[in-house]
């Protein structure tokens, strides 16, 4: 059947609306020929036969019906290159339980993805919380639900604090584990239901440190993929191994890849923790954490659920470290507490803080965490009848009857003294000093910044006003070189703080420089040892906290009555120390500004410990009483030849000629011994169970 168009007439019987074009007027042969390609001269329409005469007059008739005029093809519209293509749509799933100590980083992080928000859906859940966590997801939910494509927020009306077979915060029964496999699978069937093309699973722990993660991980083009996330030990979101019992097996494989001695993007058996799916990808419609698959042989797990769903699938996995992407901490045992879950992320916080200046959330309100001064607080003193000064928290029994009998004659014999932790900070390194506040921001130690003496704007004048004259004879062991105005600078710093400690009359301080890594529950136990020292009535001068202790072949030994305590041998570095009046005082009298070494070779000095029998021969009384916590609890951030490693004491100038520069760390870096390099001994105790 055909369809009759017809045009409806005028109802005034003049001409319709809009009216036709007037016809227009016919092509003579030269013009038809000139649209139609041809050229006159040289094919006469009298060479052409009637039937090729008719068909081009045809051909040209249609051409001048279609367009109107001879011009028309001259003024079609240029072609205009295609709008890009938005960016992947993209889920991410949050689960948290308990996670009040990591949430507003966590999610600091989540914010400065880069990538568009209104191309990211968000499907949060929690339940059976112990502390705050579901009110701040709540919050931050209800800060973001603007910028995000999409929100959900999923939580228990009557929630409960704990299962009711969990026997503790990290204890781990098969309904924690079900209830768990059935959020990630409520969460992977939204986002099907969404038609997402991704979903990124991300612990509420893991920081992800590198905003291009998401976009990284899709340009690899894999199923499953996960990025790389290191933590303080050999520990990672990989396996490179599994037993036939679906655990983990280890293998000669995992450590190059952890390590960054083989990069790229590796197949393995086991990723977990944080991952994206592709779901656009047809074998990621049999991929499920619940229930488990039909044949599923292994203990309840989620991972493990997950990795045989995959193998069932036939969907590889893989884990890439091309960059460094972020962080996680290590899993505690199932006896430990939130409390020790929350040490253990702070730690992992610091770490990630060395590299990159992570914030929390904007859109959290987060009460700023109470600071103090650990055991180097303010302390209240007790003089006897005989003049000596007793810290009431050391003092015996015998020296509070004596305070007691005092103050009921009527005579006051307290006093209050404010201990410090003092930063040692260069003025213009800002970098330094911004990224020191905001770890000990984390931990919860309280500083008072002071100003370090830069050597690099040392005068020879300003050294002779000083009186500072070098060691007769000195020349450091590494390079043989003299001093440097840096290492000047280095020593007046701390001269500086120990001045202070005897004219306030500190009776002890914690010097930190602004270039070292604390190491896990620095806080807790440093203020342990402490305390142990005070109870055995240990009498000290000095105790460092971070060294590069040099003569490993022979045992240091332990000091009898404290634990993790021991007398130290002949060590560099000055990273940080405890210091009592007693201590700044002894090293005030030895006079070391006429007589100048490295501070870190000056204290092995003043303990009787240096090598160098020539260099002790100029300090009479080498009678400080040191000691060394061990493990230690700080370490340099960078050592010589690593990225980011800056040396202020060891670029500068030489002590006595200012035209002289010296850049001995930088030049040598190649080379094996350096007095930046690490330490003999490995910053952390490694074991078997490092990687799992």
């Amino acid at each position: 059947m055909s369809a009759l168009v017809t045009q409806r007439p005028s109802l005034s019987g003049q001409t319709p609306w809009p009216p036709s074009p007037p016809a227009p007027p016919p092509l003579s042969l030269s013009e038809t020929l000139s649209l139609s390609g041809g050229k006159q001269e040289s094919t006469p329409l009298a060479m052409l036969s009637p039937a090729a005469s008719a068909c081009l007059l045809l051909l040209c008739g249609a051409v001048t019906t279609r367009f109107g005029f001879s011009d028309a093809l001259l003024d079609l519209e240029p072609v205009r290159a295609e709008s890009p293509l938005l960016s992947p749509k993209v889920m991410i799933a949050i689960l948290a339980r308990n996670a009040e100590h990591s949430l507003p980083y966590y999610l600091g992080c989540i914010e400065r993805l880069d990538f568009p928000k209104d191309r990211i859906a968000i499907w949060a859940a929690t339940d059976h919380n112990a502390d705050n966590t579901t009110a701040m997801l709540q919050e931050w939910v209800s800060g973001v639900e603007g910028l995000y494509h999409s929100v959900r927020f999923r939580t228990m009306e009557d929630e409960r604090s704990s299962y009711v077979d969990e026997l503790g915060p990290k204890h781990w029964p098969d309904s924690r584990f079900t209830q768990l496999m059935k959020l990630k699978q409520a969460a992977l069937r939204s986002a099907r239901a969404q038609w997402a093309d991704y979903i990124l699973f991300a612990d509420s722990d893991n920081l992800l440190t590198n905003p291009k993660v998401l976009t990284d991980l899709m340009a690899e083009n894999h199923t499953l993929v996960a990025p790389m996330l290191e933590s303080r030990t050999l520990y990672s979101n990989f396996w490179c191994g599994m037993t036939a019992q679906g655990y983990y097996k280890r293998t000669e494989e995992y450590i190059p890849v952890r390590n960054w001695k083989r990069t790229g993007c590796h197949a393995v058996p086991m990723i977990h923790s944080t991952m994206l799916l592709d779901l656009r990808r047809s074998a990621s419609k049999a991929l499920a954490f619940y229930p488990p698959h039909k044949t599923y042989p292994w203990v309840l797990d989620d991972i493990m659920v997950f990795s045989f769903s995959a193998r069932q699938a036939g969907v590889q996995m893989f884990v890439c470290n091309r960059e460094h992407y972020g962080y996680l901490p290590v899993p505690l045992r199932e006896k430990q507490t939130l409390k020790e879950e929350a040490e253990s992320f702070s730690h992992t916080l610091t770490e990630a803080m060395l590299d990159f200046p992570l914030e929390p959330s904007r859109y959290l309100y987060v009460l700023p965490g109470n600071k103090d001064r650990m055991a180097f607080d303010e302390v209240r003193i007790c003089t006897d009848p005989i003049g000596h000064s007793v810290v009431l928290q050391f003092q015996s029994v015998v020296h509070l009857f004596l305070c007691i009998t005092l103050f009921f004659n009527g005579q006051d014999p307290h006093r209050t003294t404010t201990e410090q932790i003092y930063l040692i900070n260069l003025e213009r390194r800002v970098d330094r000093r911004e990224r020191m506040l905001r770890m000990l921001e984390v931990l919860g130690i309280e500083v008072t910044r002071t100003d370090a003496v830069d050597g690099k704007a040392l005068t020879s004048s300003q050294l002779l006003a000083l009186g500072i004259e070098m060691l007769p004879g000195y020349k450091d062991p590494y390079s043989g070189r003299v001093l440097t105005r840096g290492e000047i600078g280095c020593f007046l710093s701390h001269y500086n703080i120990w001045t202070q400690v005897v004219k306030q009359q500190q009776q002890r301080v914690l010097v930190l420089e602004d270039d070292v890594r604390f190491e896990l529950n620095f806080k807790s136990r440093l203020n342990t040892i402490m305390e142990d020292a005070e109870r055995a009535q240990l009498s000290w001068d000095l105790i460092y906290v971070g060294r590069k202790r040099l003569q490993v072949k022979h045992p240091e030994s332990w000091v009898e009555g404290v634990k993790h305590l021991v007398h130290p041998d002949y060590s560099y570095w000055t990273l940080g120390y405890a210091l009592s009046f007693q201590g700044a005082r002894r090293l005030l009298d030895a006079q070391p500004l006429s007589k100048m070494l490295p501070v870190d070779e000056f204290l092995p000095v003043m303990f009787n410990k240096h090598p160098r029998e020539e260099y002790m021969a100029h300090f009479e009384r080498r009678n400080l009483l040191a000691f060394s916590v061990q493990p230690l609890l700080l370490y340099p951030t960078h050592y010589t030849g690593e990225p980011g490693y800056i040396s202020d004491t060891e670029t500068s100038t030489i002590w006595d000629d200012e035209s002289k520069a010296t850049d001995w760390d930088r030049q040598h870096a190649h080379e094996k011994l350096n007095r930046g390099d690490a330490a003999p001994t490995p910053t952390w105790n490694g074991s078997d169970r490092d990687e799992l």
